[in-house]
């Protein structure tokens, strides 16, 4: 595996934080260091191109997306998975990172989602067709944001659950894929599991997904990574053992992005119109509401959101809720009724890309 691109520096502001022997005494390392690599981050200049867009809608169940919390009788919600390219200078050149770019039609072999799909029975190509509509491909985005393929320097995601990258990366030297000259970024701890998965593990993982992979595409972190002016991952274990967040400076404060939770709901519940959140909330004590379909560390993922949204600060569409930009952000839908978003985002745009400078290639430190 590659080691650490030399524009990249690891962060500090979290060390030794979930290793403390008191959660509350966790908790209070957490808000320091979040105090502090949020004023670092908006102290330089936003990034000069960010811009997200809807690939898939896809049936999510409440009792997971809402752990505990939500009252509707609904079984399902409506997430809206979303991919996010952004750019960005670094000291090797303008960077290019393509945030969640999802291979749905891989993705749908994803156990967990391939049974949903066959319980329509008959019908599945149309009940496909109403519940999961596709709004565009990866490439077809790409091509809108007047980006070459060529020119994407890495992707990445939060987590590994259903994500094939076979189409991006390619399968062994000879195949570069449909992105050339990306790298995938990935915390350790994730590509680990991903590769070694428990049962209750198994239903979230796409089969093969990340099979015959060239090493020298796979950038192995090692945890919180600043990539470059106003980028960094942090790791916010959790809801996976090697989940990370994106954050990118943008002209309305700081975007922080993963699955933590589903919705700016989640972040904010007192402030939830969603049935139940805001209950639950005054009466157990809780900050957030976790996205529990895995629950490898809820404790853990409870301080990852908290440290998200700490980092994030209030929005500036609306300050009662945070600018954590979920990467499948719940949206309402006809199909499951009485049930819909308080506050939401939707697709967001800010600059114009750049020329693009590329620099070293694959499996190059």
């Amino acid at each position: 595996m590659t080691n650490l691109p030399p524009e990249m520096t690891p962060a500090t502001h979290f060390k030794g934080a979930r290793l403390l022997a008191s959660p509350q005494d966790r908790l209070r390392q957490v808000r320091r260091g979040a105090a502090a690599f949020r004023e670092e981050l908006m102290d330089g200049p936003p990034v000069p191109y960010y811009r997200s867009f809807e690939l898939v809608r896809a049936p999510y169940p409440t009792r997971f997306a809402f752990l505990n919390a939500c009252k509707m009788p609904t079984p399902y919600i409506h997430i809206v998975n979303r991919m996010i390219v952004v750019q960005y200078k670094s000291t090797q050149g303008t960077r290019t990172l393509m945030i969640s770019p999802s291979d749905y039609d891989r993705n749908r072999h994803t156990p967990f989602f391939k049974r949903l799909a066959q319980s329509m029975g008959p019908l599945q190509s149309l009940g496909e067709r109403i519940i999961a509509p596709s709004s565009g491909t990866v490439m077809d985005c790409l091509e809108s944001a007047g980006i070459a393929p060529e020119a994407v320097d890495y992707i990445s995601y939060d987590h590994l659950h259903t994500q094939d990258v076979r189409r991006w990366l390619g399968q062994g030297k000879h195949d570069p894929g449909l992105l050339p000259n990306a790298r995938l970024l990935v915390m350790a701890q994730e590509w680990h599991s991903a590769h070694g998965l428990l049962p209750p593990q198994q239903e979230w993982y796409c089969p093969g997904g990340l099979d015959g992979i060239d090493p020298d595409r796979i950038v192995l972190l090692q945890g919180d990574t600043m990539l470059g002016q106003g980028v960094a991952l942090m790791h916010t274990p959790g809801h996976t053992e090697g989940n990370h967040s994106f954050v990118v400076h943008t002209p309305e404060g700081l975007m922080v992005t993963s699955e933590n939770g589903v919705s700016p709901d989640a972040y904010a519940p007192l402030r939830s119109r969603i049935p139940g959140l805001a209950d639950y909330a005054r009466q157990t004590g809780v900050e957030v509401i976790l996205n529990g379909n895995t629950l490898e560390g809820g404790l853990d993922q409870y301080l990852s959101m908290i440290q998200e949204k700490e980092v994030a600060g209030p929005s500036a569409r609306d300050p009662n809720f945070y600018n954590v930009v979920c990467s499948s952000e719940m949206a309402a839908y006809w199909a499951f009724p009485g049930i819909k978003p308080t506050f939401s985002f939707g697709n967001l745009e800010f600059g114009s890309p750049l020329a693009h400078q590329h620099g070293a290639s694959p499996g190059t430190t």
